[in-house]
This record gives C-alpha cells, sequence and structure tokens, in this order.
C-alpha cells in the first residue's frame, strides 16, 4: 500500500524564505547546504516547487541556479563557479572567451565557449548552445586560468585578437614574459600537438629562452613538416620552426 509523502507543516511559510534569499541573492548556484538553518524536507519541497514555478533551475543533482536575464538570453554560471560543481575536470576559457581574458579583444561572445580536460560537461550546466572543446591533455588540470586560456589563443592562432599581427604579438610576448609562464607551459608542451610545440618552441627562440629546452621541443618535430602558425606566423623566428608563411 502506498503512502503519499505528506508536505511539512511549515512548507509555505518556508518557501516564501527560500524564494526570498533566492531573488535576494541575485545569480548563483544554490544547494541545500545553503538553507542549513531551515528544515531539509521543507527545503527540498521549496526548491521543487520554485524550480516547478521557473524561479530556479536544477543543473545538477542537488545544485539549482537562479539566472538573470540578459541581452543574450538567460546567464549562465561562469567557469570558476562550475569548476567547484564537476568532479574531476577542469574547464576554462575558450576562443573569445579566453581572447577576452587576456585582453586580445573586447568582445563578448554570442555564444559560450570553454575547455575541457574531461569527456563532456552537463548541458543544463553551461547551456545548450555552448561551445565545448573536449579532451585537453589531461596536463591542462595543472595550469592557471590564464595559462590555459594563453594556450588556447595560441591553438587557434591567434584568430581571435582584435589586433594587428605584430601588436598580437608583443602582447603574447609580454604575457610569455610574466613570471614563470612559459615554463609552466613548457611542462605541458609535451602533450601538445606538434604545432604547438614548434609555435613555443618559436616564441621561446624570440624571448631567448633556453636553449635545451627549446632543442627538446624541435627534437619531437618532422623536419619534412609545416605547421599554420595563423598570425603568428608574423613571428621573427616562425621559419626556422617550420611555419607555413602567412597569408
Amino acid at each position: 500500500m502506498s503512502t503519499a509523502i505528506k508536505s511539512h507543516p511549515n512548507t509555505s511559510k518556508i518557501t516564501g524564505l527560500v524564494r526570498k534569499r533566492i531573488e535576494n541573492g541575485g545569480e548563483r548556484l544554490w544547494r541545500l547546504k545553503d538553507f542549513e538553518d531551515l528544515s531539509f524536507q521543507a527545503v527540498a519541497q521549496a526548491l521543487s516547487r520554485l524550480m516547478r514555478a521557473g524561479t530556479i533551475e536544477r543543473i545538477h543533482k542537488g545544485v539549482y541556479y537562479h539566472a538573470r536575464q540578459t541581452a543574450l538570453g538567460k546567464s549562465r554560471p561562469n567557469l570558476s563557479t562550475m569548476q567547484k560543481f564537476i568532479s574531476g575536470k577542469r574547464v576554462f576559457p575558450s576562443g573569445i572567451a579566453a581572447a577576452n581574458l587576456l585582453g586580445f579583444t573586447t568582445q563578448n561572445a554570442n555564444k559560450p565557449e570553454m575547455a575541457t580536460n574531461g569527456l563532456s560537461l552537463p548541458r543544463k550546466l553551461v547551456g545548450s548552445n555552448a561551445i565545448i572543446h573536449t579532451r585537453r591533455p589531461e596536463a591542462w588540470s595543472i595550469l592557471k586560468e590564464e595559462d590555459a586560456a594563453l594556450l588556447d589563443f595560441l591553438r587557434h592562432g591567434g584568430k581571435a585578437s582584435e589586433m594587428s599581427p605584430e601588436e598580437t604579438i608583443r602582447k603574447t610576448l609580454k604575457l610569455l614574459s610574466e613570471e614563470g609562464r612559459f615554463e609552466r607551459l613548457l611542462k605541458v608542451a609535451t602533450f601538445e600537438p606538434p604545432r604547438m610545440k614548434a609555435l613555443l618552441g618559436a616564441l621561446g627562440e624570440q624571448m631567448g629562452k633556453n636553449p635545451s629546452a627549446l632543442k627538446m621541443l624541435k627534437g619531437y618535430l618532422n623536419p619534412l613538416s609545416k605547421f599554420d602558425f595563423g598570425l603568428f606566423a608574423a613571428l621573427k623566428t616562425a621559419a626556422k620552426w617550420q611555419a607555413k608563411p602567412g597569408k
């Protein structure tokens, strides 16, 4: 014989309290533990009611999101917030988002774009229209967000930059010159495709980096191959690192 689940006697009152907190909290993620001062059962029922009413969206088990309306539709959680809820995966800005973070463009992408070292991301978490680049090397998990954004920018040949090739190269060299950054990227370079090894080698040589480290990168390259450096074909050292001529 089935037994109906009874509502907590204070559910209506608690639903009002939960709704008020969520609305006052603005755009953010919510979990049951954010309401530890209230009855667990009543909060669970309140969140379920608010989800059915469209006030919040359930995006993961036990995780709800209160969005804000933007010119491009409802907002999505930012990368650092998502990171807390995706076990075993790192999420990094990609494409225009990476270029914007690094200061190469002031544009914002119409669609969220990100890279991950996992196989997939929950669509409810990132949005159904998000562009997700999967299978980034597991070695990326040791990188800081800006380091990974710079690697992604280089992978795309700098095409999201609003600057001229010369200005893009100057800014890239400046970013790579920040303390320890080039050396951190070298640690993951062996897991990158040959084109990236060549591009990092060309940038490192122009910066006067350790010849033995550059020789290591060179050793991975097939001497008969040519690589598309994108905007970085304008590097002084590009031809030495087997870059195709710039268009």
